[in-house]
């Protein structure tokens, strides 16, 4: 049996889970197209992408294309672990709902 405390927090906010989500189908993300794909401002970004660092869950490469500045975002193991810790929550929470229709 799930409870809604088996829900990571630091993936569950929209943008966070958005990221992860992307990463999940991908090896790796620029910056830009995290920002266009989660329709998220520069700002914002940033602040999400530095509390999934800060959880492990995300390595992010910083270098230089052409004399531009290169962000690029990939999934730890350790994120892809929680990852598919919070899809597996997630589902548990989800079955127990008794989904009927209604």
């Amino acid at each position: 049996m799930s409870s809604i405390d088996d829900i990571d927090d630091i993936i569950h906010g929209r943008i966070r889970l958005g990221v992860m989500t992307h990463l999940a189908n991908t090896d790796v993300a620029d910056f830009t197209e995290l920002k266009t794909v989660l329709n998220a401002t520069q700002g914002n970004l940033s602040i999400h992408l530095r509390k999934l660092e800060d959880a492990g869950y995300v390595a992010i490469d910083k270098s230089f294309l052409n004399r531009k500045p290169l962000t690029r975002v990939r999934m730890t193991p350790a994120g892809r672990k929680a990852f598919a810790a919070y899809i597996e929550a997630i589902g548990r929470l989800l079955g127990q709902s008794g989904g009927g229709d209604g």
